[in-house]
This record gives C-alpha cells, structure tokens and sequence, in this order.
C-alpha cells in the first residue's frame, strides 16, 4: 500500500471506525544517520598517565570514540582518550573539533545514556527495560518501552561493528600489554577500521557477523537502560 492510501485508509477510520492518533514514539533509519559510541582498547602510557587509564577490570586502557552506518562500516573514529574521560566530554569534543563528527541537516545520532541527550543526540530512557529477543511475544506495555525497543534495535549496530572488528583484528581486543606507543596504536587502530571498511564491500564473511549478531541479542536479553553518572550534567533527567 502507498502513503497516499494508507492516509487515505486512516482518514476513513478516523472519521467513520473511531481510530485514535497514538503518540509517535518510532525511531526511523531514514532519519537516524549513525550510531556512535566508545569502545576500550588496551594501551600503553608512562607512569605518569597511567593512574588517567586503569580500566575496572586492571589494565590500562584507552577509549575510543567511533560513529558507524548502519551497513557496519565505521564513518568516524576518535582514538587517544584516557579511560576516566566522561562520555559526554569525548563528544563535545568530537562535535567541536576541526575533524570533527558532522551530523547532516535533517539528520540525528542514536546514543546510549551515558552521553547528552541534546538536539540530534537522542538517548534512550533510563531505568526502561527492553527485550529486543522477547519483544514480538511480550506486549510492550508503554510509549517509553516502545521508544527503547526501536531505539535499541538500530543503535546496537554500534555493538556489532565492535565485535566485528575485534573479531577480524584480534589485537584490538587482547588484553596483553602492547610493546608499542600510545600513538603507534592509534595508527594501528585506525588502520584496522579503514581495513574493516574495505572488508566489509568485499568479504562480508556473513558467519562472522551472524555469530556477532547472536551475541548481541543475547547480550540484550532483558537488559535496562543504564543510568548515566551522576556527575554527567548533560545526561537525561
């Protein structure tokens, strides 16, 4: 069916079957542009730095700002943040800086809530639990559970990409110490999403992404929205 018949279709209902407006809570691909997000690589920094990249689980890490279509191919990457940068402070700087991540007219980014829900920047809301592998069973009782449902459903493209790479390049996922600089990895990191990107027009490997997708929506399972840190002042209230 056309736009013009289903608008032609719920008019007549409107008029003649009672049907009620429902309040738009849909999160479309054509409007959403990327998904960007962080991911953690192990690094290798003096003594000095290093207190500014213990991780939680040990290690010296760095974090690693990233945007991705939603075909799985990385469109932006910002690699050399100390692990205790908060998430809203690497996307100001992302959005304000002279290479920096550029969100077409018209368009916006999914983000999780550990960054600023701001013009163009939309978050999902906290402490609202989704299913996105139970959901064609279990009704979704709200607007809000709807809107985290499809909100989760394109944003986890950011998930997949990650597991992806880390799957093709198992460097970036290995917890051992580098034996090289902060900056050689940085090249390194880069280097591997321009080879991702590449991969991904000529080697899809469908096993791989299929085995990343299984555990994505696992990971999903009932999962809640994250609250954002306390100290994040640009976070959803």
């Amino acid at each position: 069916m056309g736009p013009q018949a289903l608008q032609g279709l719920c008019d007549i209902l409107r008029r003649n079957g009672d049907l009620q407006d429902t309040q738009r809570v849909t999160v479309e691909e054509q409007d959403c542009f990327e998904a960007p997000d962080g991911t953690h690589v192990h690094v290798k920094v003096s003594n000095e730095d290093a207190p500014r990249y213990w991780g939680r689980k040990g290690y010296l890490t760095q974090n690693v700002l990233t945007a991705c279509s939603f075909d799985l191919k990385f469109t932006y990457v910002l690699p050399d943040w100390e692990r205790t940068a908060s998430d809203s402070r690497i996307i100001k700087s992302a959005l304000t800086r002279n290479d920096n991540l550029k969100i077409p007219q018209g368009k916006y980014y999914l983000v999780d809530t550990g960054y600023m829900n701001r013009s163009r920047l939309i978050t999902s809301y906290k402490r609202v639990r989704h299913h996105l592998k139970e959901y064609s069973t279990c009704p979704l009782e709200n607007a809000k559970k709807l809107f985290n449902l499809r909100h989760a459903s394109l944003h986890n493209a950011i998930e997949r990409i990650f597991g992806v790479l880390k799957k093709r390049f198992p460097s970036i996922a290995s917890t051992t110490k580098p034996s090289y600089c902060v900056d050689t990895q940085n090249e390194i990191i880069l280097s591997c999403c321009i080879f991702h990107n590449y991969l991904m027009g000529v080697d899809l490997d469908e096993s791989l992404i299929a085995e990343v997708d299984e555990k994505v929506l696992h990971s999903h399972h009932g999962r809640m929205a994250p609250t954002p840190r306390e100290d994040d002042e640009d976070a959803r209230q």
